[in-house]
Parts: C-alpha cells; sequence; structure tokens
C-alpha cells in the first residue's frame, strides 16, 4: 500500500509528467482489499477505482465498516488483503478526532494548518542568502500565501464564525465549536483527498448549506460518510454503497442510489426465480433418465451444467425497524401554549430572548431555524419548562404533557441498564411482556432489549431517549438535532413517526429533509427574539448562502407560504378522526379475527357435531355473522385508507 504526504493537487501541473500521469490514472485505487476487525471480516475482496475529482458519497449501515475504511485510505491501518493506491505525492484530509483548544485564536489555527506555508514564512524571517529568499517569495505566490488569511476567514464564516470570534481563543469554545474548527482547518489545506465523516454532525442548519455548496464546489476529490439525504444528493455525483462486505457504486445522488438499487433488487429477484426454475428442470430431467442408457450422456451433460451454474445472489433488503410515537390520551384544548411579551435567560437582567408573542396549537408542527447560538436550545428550554420566563405572560393549557428529546441526554442514560430496565423504572406497574411492548415501539430489535445501554449503538441510544421522552403520551413533542445518530433509513422512519403523532412538535434539525418533510411553519431564531418565518425552507437556504439582498422575496406574498402551511395544518386536523378510525376498524378486526379462529376450533370436532348438533348449528351461525361482520370491517378498512390517502396527495397529484 502507498500512501505519502504531497504537494497540494493545486500543483500537480507543476510535477514531473510521470506523476501527472498518476493524477490522470486516478485519484484513489482498491485493489481487492479485504479488512477485519477483531476477526470480524467488514470487507470481502472489495475493489473501486475513483478519478481524479471525484466526489463521493459512501454509505451503508451503522457498524458496517465505513469508518475502518477511512483509516485505512489515510493509512492508521494496512488492509489485510489487496492494496490501496494512491498518487505519491496526494495528499489526504481528514478531521481528527481530537479538536483543538489552545490560547491559539480561530484564525490562527486555521492558517497553522497549511503547514508549508507557515514554515516557508518562518524561514523567511531567518534566510539570508538572496537566491533563497526569492525561491521561498516564489513558492509563497504560487501557494497563494498573501490571500491565505482571507480565504480562512471565509471558510470560518461559513461555518458559523463572524469576526469577532474568528479573533478568540480556541480554549473559549466548546467541543462542537471546536470541531468546526477543526473542519475549518482541513477545508484550508484543501487536500488532494477529502475524507469527511459525519460532517454535519457538529453543524447547525446553517453550517451544513454553506458546507454542501462548498463541496459541491471543491476542485479535488472528496468523499463523505454521511446520513445527510439533501448533503448526498446536492454535493457528490456517485454513491458508494457498503453491504454484506462488498463495495457497490451508483452514479448520481442519494434519490437516485434508492432508485437505482430497488431496480436492482428487482432485477436480480427475477434472475434468481429463472435460474430456480432452469435448476429445477435440469434436475428433474437428471433424475428421470439417469438410468436410461438411451438419456445418459444427456444426463450427464445436465449434471455438469448444474455444476456450473452459479447461484444468482439476492441483494439484501436491508429493513430498518419503525419509531412509534404515542398520540396523546387526550386532546388539549387550543392553544396548548402562548406566549405575550415574553424573555427568558439564564441570569436576572440578561435575557437571551425577548419580546417572544407565538401560539402553538395542538396540531402545530414547527421547525425552529437559526444559526447556533442564537437561542434555539433556550427557546426549547423554555417551552418544557426548563427554563421559567423572565418577563411577560405565558399560558399554558391544563394538564399540558410535554416531551423533550437532546442529543446531551444520551450521557444521562444509566450504564449498567438495559432498555427493558429503563422502562421498568418509570413504568413499574406494566407486566414484562407490556415492557417489552413497550421497547418494540422505540424500533429497538428483540435482541437489543437486554443489551446494557453503554452497549448500545448511538442509533440506538437515541431511540430509547426518543422513546423514553414519549413514554407519558405527551401533547408536545420537543426534538433537539434527533438525527446525529441516525442512518438515513431511520431518519425516513423518524419521519414518518412524526406524520403519523398527531400531537404538537417543535422540532431543531440541521437535516433539511427532515425538516421539510415533518414540518408546515418555521420559526425564525434570531436578533434575540423568535417570529414566524415568511418563506419556505428553499428561501431560507437562499438568504443563507447569498444574503437577504439577493432573496426574490419580491416575487413572493408572504400570504403564498403561510396558506401552505395553514393546508397541511388543516389536512392533519382532517386525517386525526380517520386515522382514530382506522385504529378502531384494526382493533375490531383483530377481535373478529380471533373470535372466529376460536370458533372454527370448536367446530372442528366432530364429537360435538354427533353429541350437540344444536350447539354446533348455533357455533355455526354464530361464525357466519361474525364472518360478515368481519368483511364488512375489512371493507371499511380499506376506505378509510383510501380517504386517508386521498388526503394526503397533494392538489396537483389528484
Amino acid at each position: 500500500m502507498r500512501i505519502a504526504s504531497a504537494k497540494s493537487a493545486r500543483d500537480a501541473n507543476r510535477l514531473p509528467s510521470a506523476q501527472r500521469s498518476l493524477y490522470a490514472l486516478g485519484m484513489l485505487q482498491l485493489s481487492n482489499i479485504t479488512l477485519r476487525i477483531a476477526g470480524r471480516t467488514l470487507i470481502d475482496k472489495a475493489s473501486l477505482n475513483l478519478p481524479a475529482g471525484s466526489k463521493v458519497g459512501f454509505v451503508g449501515k451503522n457498524g458496517a465498516g465505513k469508518t475502518t475504511l477511512f483509516r485505512a485510505i489515510a493509512g492508521d491501518i494496512a488492509p489485510d488483503e489487496g492494496e490501496i493506491i494512491l498518487p505519491k505525492r496526494a495528499r489526504i484530509g481528514r478531521v481528527l478526532q481530537e479538536a483543538p483548544g489552545g490560547p491559539e485564536t480561530l484564525i490562527e489555527t486555521v492558517l497553522a494548518a497549511d503547514e508549508e506555508r507557515s514554515r516557508l514564512l518562518a524561514e523567511t524571517e531567518t534566510a539570508k542568502e538572496g537566491g533563497r529568499i526569492g525561491e521561498i517569495h516564489t513558492r509563497l505566490a504560487e501557494i497563494g500565501a498573501h490571500e491565505a488569511e482571507a480565504r480562512a476567514a471565509r471558510i470560518l464564516k461559513g461555518l458559523g464564525f463572524d469576526e469577532e470570534a474568528q479573533n478568540r481563543p480556541c480554549s473559549e469554545f466548546s467541543g462542537g465549536w471546536r470541531m468546526r474548527v477543526a473542519l475549518a482547518a482541513v477545508l484550508f489545506t484543501e487536500p488532494d483527498l477529502l475524507l469527511l465523516d459525519e460532517p454535519t454532525n457538529y453543524l447547525d442548519l446553517e453550517g451544513s448549506l454553506w458546507l454542501e455548496r462548498y463541496i459541491a464546489r471543491y476542485r479535488h476529490s472528496a468523499i463523505l460518510i454521511s446520513h445527510d439525504r439533501d448533503l448526498l444528493n446536492n454535493a457528490v455525483r456517485m454513491i458508494v454503497h457498503l453491504s454484506e462486505q462488498k463495495l457497490t457504486t451508483y452514479s448520481g445522488g442519494y434519490d437516485s442510489f434508492e432508485r437505482q438499487r430497488a431496480e436492482r433488487q428487482a432485477l436480480q429477484a427475477k434472475l434468481k426465480d429463472k435460474q430456480e426454475a432452469q435448476r429445477k428442470h435440469m434436475e428433474a430431467f437428471v433424475d428421470r433418465f439417469r438410468a436410461k442408457a438411451s438419456k445418459a450422456r444427456q444426463a450427464q451433460s445436465r449434471l455438469k451444467a448444474l455444476a456450473k451454474l452459479q447461484p444468482v445472489s439476492t441483494i439484501a433488503d436491508e429493513t430498518v425497524l419503525p419509531f412509534r410515537f404515542p398520540d396523546p390520551e387526550k386532546r388539549a384544548a387550543p392553544p396548548i401554549l402562548q406566549l405575550e411579551g415574553v424573555s427568558v435567560g439564564y441570569e436576572p437582567g440578561h435575557p437571551i430572548l425577548t419580546n417572544l408573542n407565538l401560539r402553538i396549537d395542538d396540531d402545530d408542527r414547527i421547525a425552529l431555524l437559526g444559526a447556533n447560538g442564537n437561542g434555539k436550545s433556550t427557546f426549547a428550554k423554555l417551552i418544557s419548562g426548563q427554563l421559567e420566563a423572565e418577563a411577560g405572560t405565558f399560558k399554558r393549557s391544563n394538564k399540558l404533557k410535554i416531551g423533550f428529546f437532546a442529543q446531551h441526554q444520551l450521557d444521562e442514560l444509566i450504564p449498567g441498564q438495559s432498555a427493558v430496565e429503563h422502562i421498568r423504572a418509570r413504568l413499574p406497574d406494566l407486566s414484562e411482556p407490556q415492557l417489552r411492548a413497550r421497547v418494540a415501539q422505540m424500533g429497538l430489535a428483540t435482541q437489543k432489549m437486554d443489551t446494557k445501554a453503554k452497549d448500545l449503538s448511538g442509533g440506538e441510544k437515541a431511540r430509547l431517549l426518543m422513546g423514553l421522552a414519549t413514554l407519558g403520551r405527551p401533547h408536545l413533542l420537543i426534538l433537539d438535532e434527533p438525527t446525529n445518530h441516525l442512518d438515513v433509513d431511520s431518519r425516513e422512519a423518524l419521519i414518518h413517526a412524526l406524520n403519523d403523532y398527531s400531537g404538537a412538535v417543535i422540532l431543531i434539525s440541521h437535516d433539511r429533509h427532515l425538516i421539510e418533510a415533518s414540518v408546515d411553519r418555521l420559526w425564525l431564531t434570531s436578533k434575540g427574539t423568535v417570529a414566524p418565518y415568511d418563506g419556505d425552507i428553499e428561501d431560507y437556504r437562499r438568504e443563507v448562502l447569498e444574503g437577504p439582498a439577493k432573496k426574490p422575496a419580491a416575487e413572493k406574498t408572504a400570504a403564498a407560504p403561510a396558506a401552505g402551511r395553514q393546508k397541511q395544518a388543516d389536512k392533519r386536523r382532517t386525517s386525526a378522526p380517520l386515522r382514530q378510525k382506522l385504529k378502531e376498524c384494526e382493533r375490531l378486526i383483530d377481535v373478529f379475527t380471533s373470535e372466529i379462529e376460536a370458533l372454527d376450533e370448536e367446530l372442528a370436532s366432530t364429537a360435538l357435531h354427533r353429541a350437540m348438533p344444536e350447539k354446533a348449528a348455533t357455533l355455526a351461525k354464530k361464525r357466519g355473522e361474525k364472518a360478515a361482520m368481519l368483511e364488512r370491517l375489512e371493507e371499511r378498512w380499506i376506505e378509510l385508507g383510501a380517504m386517508l390517502e386521498e388526503l394526503g396527495r397533494e392538489p396537483d397529484a389528484a
């Protein structure tokens, strides 16, 4: 395996012709590599060839081996078999786990990441010989050293640091913000191959939007491990999927990958069915004519063909268990929350948010927009009751129940307790089957129910925490960055759960797809307050990337998005009773099915018909009545389902 440091790819045109040909051949080649960790095979004889300038999304189930492959590409570990080939002078850039935290300012930290520039600038202070001084300044000009500070400042600004923050020491910032500085430093160095592992996990929506555009415009190669659907749709041009220890490439973004994979699954299934039919036909021929002299040669020929027939493997269907959020037991009278002139903060006399004039109804779906540090989490704590209002009027509906989920709560799980034990501590009166049914609603597999919290994956812990937050069947569910540890399929499952949930939702997330698919109102946290945002998420994206002045607001009225959001709320309000009727219908279908099965068991007894023919006749009549009722219930279930489906359609899709 060859991995070595090099000049930036921007200098590839000055490399010798033999090395330039390496850039032409490709940026990264994986040749029949096998990777094992602790005896477990993660990748088995996989190959891949990425040309220079590739933008690749690397996807697969959590634990499949994506991060391990990154470590192998970076040279931290060697593959057990095969070879990883990179151009000799290629530089690899990735964000290290240890975030910078020294006394240096943010801008100094980012500038120091370009080691060649730092070394040359230091040498200008000591160099005496005229020729060497000329070489140094020529090289500084070649690498754009004099524009470096402005470029570093632009990157830091894009990731959420204003000019004042850029000149503060790293040590003053929390771990999440320092990870942003580490990301800025890597981007500043412009490596030939950029490896980013879940880069949006420590970014807000604004930073994610900026990074998405930056990667899409990046002039070198980049590979992203990410579960952010929009990032994978808009920033990359190829998806590499790790599944069943193999790497498969798909052109386009994530949506294209899903479509191609579904088509490939269908084709593989057809080929497998066709091959099985062919195999059975051959086997039948061999069995029939093996002993017949006149057909012996043909039978032997079929046996040889059978031996050569390679089985067609079907693509594994990686199913994801759903989330289920229980609906409130009783509807709360709207508005469930009303704020008039409210201020809130952490120190008396120093409010973070002021002049809050807002109303939340029982079926609202609200996303909080605004850069980190503007008060989104403060607002969530006010609504959840963790902070008290300092001024103004804050009215809550009687007996209002609120469920709250935030990423920091992962540390609050008891490491030595299983999911079942966590539920039992809160609901001690439930029986063991009831406890396990509650855990199943969280989407935790049966084999994970008794696993200690410390041994659960990040996604499994997030599922457990969301389940704990909704145990009391809240009227309002507040989710603060719920997707950081969820893969793409689990995020889709979360969207379905939120759309099925009949209570109100407040969502803080950097996942644009989650916001677009599950909310209908946008509130912006900015300039020390929270207020409705008169636009959609695409308007907000343009505003973040291009500034308010460039937003084509004059062409749209605030009434249009507001009307759309109201229409979504009306849909949910209309569909709520239908969903309730559908659930009741399903319950009755289960009841009648069980009763019919019990009657069938009794009627199957010949002794009953001989000894008590009258009772048998009565039971048979009862069974017929229940069967007729079951048929009517099933027709009603189909009718309600069609009504719900029709209600969920967009007007132009009807």
